[in-house]
């Protein structure tokens, strides 16, 4: 008998336990209590359970009441979402979002950005991959992501673009590290005199290794080792200043001054990407505009801890 039921009897059930009694729950539904009384019949005996005890002025809930409760109140969510969601595609909202980001994007302002996607289009599955350099261009040329996150060492000439904010990377080395007892700009003898940590390509097919200023160079292909490294003062090398704010503000990690690099040469751009003949729709274009402010926000931060310190030296490998 289980086909049998309906949603709206289960619909009925949450709702007299949400109102407290049949009567509540009839005013509530724009019915009258025997309709409501009914319904719950009916659901007893589709279910062939004893739901409600009615030996007491007010019926209560049995003990196995309960535990279909909990499985009527998931099924009826379910419909809910449903429908939200099938509102949502008619309404020309998209039923995924497929994003691929740059290992240098904040990764604080991807979290929150994703936390408010998930309350404005709770119905609209969001994957997000990261990804470093040309990958995250080859993820949205190949197909696997609709959009991508990517800094200008990573772009691809048949992609159309639109520009974000900047961050800046900064050379930087633990305290113990011999470089970080230099005074002023560190002349390149100095630096090649040590271990460049760089942040590379996993395969030898792409963008080949930046700002590289010593002969000896150790290849890492993600952020988050790179940055342990450097901790460690196993060498020196460039990480986004969003990353290293509290480093550098706590003492563990200290900045140098290249003297072959200008103040502003490694600043660095995002772009979002996607192939020429994509349409974003109203989920992804929303998300992308989160994105966008979510990165100043972490921008803006650098920038006021900057003008505070009155300590802004610049520099990226």
């Amino acid at each position: 008998m289980l086909d049998a039921v309906t949603l709206d009897q289960l619909r009925t059930l949450v709702t007299v336990v949400e109102e407290g009694n049949f009567s509540a729950a009839a005013r509530k539904l724009k019915r009258v209590q025997s309709a409501v009384s009914t319904a719950m019949a009916n659901l007893e005996s589709q279910l062939d359970v004893v739901l409600w005890d009615r030996s007491t002025k007010v019926a209560t809930l049995t003990e196995a009441g309960r535990a279909v409760l909990a499985r009527a109140r998931r099924v009826v969510g379910e419909m809910d979402e449903l429908r939200a969601f099938t509102k949502g595609l008619n309404g020309g909202v998209e039923a995924s979002v497929s994003l691929c980001v740059d290992t240098l994007f904040p990764v604080a302002a991807l979290v929150e950005a994703c936390g408010e996607f998930a309350q404005a289009y709770p119905a609209v599955d969001l994957r997000v991959d990261t990804q470093t350099m040309s990958a995250v261009t080859d993820r949205v040329a190949e197909g696997p992501a609709t959009l991508g996150i990517v800094s200008p060492l990573g772009l691809r000439p048949n992609l159309t673009r639109r520009a974000l904010a900047a961050i800046r990377m900064l050379p930087v080395v633990a305290p113990s590290h011999p470089l970080a007892r230099v005074r002023g700009r560190v002349p390149a003898p100095r630096l090649q005199e040590h271990v460049q940590i760089v942040l590379s390509e996993r395969g030898d097919e792409g963008v080949p290794d930046q700002a590289v200023l010593s002969s000896r160079t150790w290849r890492i292909a993600d952020l988050s080792t790179k940055h342990a490294m450097l901790l460690r003062g196993l060498g020196w090398g460039n990480l986004p200043e969003h990353l290293v704010r509290h480093d550098l503000a706590e003492k563990k990690l200290v900045r140098i001054v290249p003297e072959a690099w200008a103040e502003d040469e490694h600043t660095l751009r995002f772009y979002a990407v996607t192939k020429p003949d994509h349409h974003a729709g109203p989920a992804e274009a929303w998300l992308l505009d989160v994105l966008e402010r979510r990165c100043e926000d972490a921008v803006s931060t650098n920038r006021d801890a900057r003008s505070k310190s009155g300590n802004a030296r610049r520099g990226r490998g």
